[in-house]
């Protein structure tokens, strides 16, 4: 399993961070290979993306959340993957946002390309596309703003 952490600050407040990232649905906007994530309720949701050239789908639980501090997951079917994402205030209109994901790579082509760090990559590239699609917006298309 490999593990992959990056941080990007972002400006706008910590509360209009945190509620796009529970956006689920909105993630194929600023992540790549990401073509579709279904809300099945407040804990559980479907995948659907390409990876490797593959189109892939898995189901992922929420495992933690407490608004505007993280959200953490862990996925119950397909190749292992679990993380959270933290979010904390720099300042009124300023956040950090960290994505720490930990990955089983499914097969020899995903574990060479983890091993050539296109994961990394395409993590930073994920977190520098919320974050110019967040300040673009200014605000957040919705929120869920409750515990798990």
């Amino acid at each position: 399993m490999s593990t992959v952490e990056e941080t990007i600050e972002v400006d706008v407040p910590v509360r209009t961070a945190y509620d796009q990232w529970t956006q689920f649905e909105e993630f194929p906007r600023f992540m790549e290979g990401v073509e579709r994530v279904v809300q099945l309720d407040d804990t559980h949701l479907h995948w659907v993306a390409k990876i490797a050239g593959k189109e892939k789908e898995w189901d992922a639980e929420i495992v933690d959340q407490v608004p505007d501090q993280q959200i953490a997951w862990r996925n119950y079917d397909g190749a292992g993957n679990k993380g959270v994402v933290t979010f904390r205030e720099l300042d009124a209109d300023h956040s950090e946002v960290r994505l720490r994901m930990d990955l089983e790579p499914d097969g020899v082509v995903e574990g060479v390309g983890d091993m050539l760090g296109f994961t990394d990559r395409r993590v930073k590239g994920d977190l520098k596309r919320f974050k110019e699609f967040i300040e673009e917006r200014g605000q957040a298309t919705g929120a869920w703003r409750g515990d798990v």
